[in-house]
């Protein structure tokens, strides 16, 4: 009887993880919870952030319940394949303020053998799909969809209601901006 030996993450290659969900659901958390144990396990670790994110800190991920990382903040794709230098873990939050040329870089590095772990909103405020996310949705190995709870009924939420008049797509906030709704109670805007 031949042995057949299960691998939980592949072996001698790179992939592509994406942590994605609505605000509020965990996304960071779990983002930094990867991280941290890929440093214990002694791997080099590299944390970008676009610009953009600047609502808690200019050069940490931080997530809502105030957990953090040091990270190198960003203004391209380009720049994180420039900077990741010899990391074999690179971590990328909010990843649906990128264009679209991080699917590539993403890519190409796992193509490297690094581990790539990508955290962000899929959908917007609209609950439509946002940025470069259904991409790396399909083109990654693993994927994890994180739920919040829905202020309105208590089901678990997986869209963001923008509870501000604002119709830019991008409008960077927190708790007195955004609420996790379900799909029941999620009121997209009528623009």
């Amino acid at each position: 009887m031949d042995v057949v030996t299960l691998h939980n993450t592949p072996q001698q290659t790179g992939w592509i993880e994406v942590i994605c969900g609505c605000m509020f659901s965990g996304k960071t958390e779990e983002l930094i919870r990867r991280l941290r144990r890929a440093e214990i396990a002694r791997q080099k670790v590299t944390i970008f952030k676009p610009r953009v994110d600047n609502r808690y800190s200019a050069d940490r991920i931080v997530s809502h319940n105030e957990q953090a990382l040091s990270s190198v903040v960003v203004d391209s794709p380009a720049d994180i394949m420039r900077l990741a230098g010899d990391a074999q873990v690179i971590g990328v939050d909010e990843a649906q303020f990128f264009t679209p040329d991080l699917v590539g870089v993403c890519d190409a590095m796992a193509n490297q053998g690094r581990r790539v772990i990508i955290a962000g909103l899929d959908q917007d405020y609209r609950g439509q799909p946002f940025g470069p996310m259904p991409q790396l949705l399909a083109v990654a190995e693993y994927i994890t969809k994180t739920l919040a709870i829905c202020v309105v009924c208590g089901n678990p939420a997986d869209r963001t209601q923008r509870t501000t008049q604002q119709h830019e797509l991008v409008v960077v906030g927190a708790h007195n901006m955004y609420e996790a709704r379900c799909r029941r109670c999620f009121a997209p805007p009528s623009d």
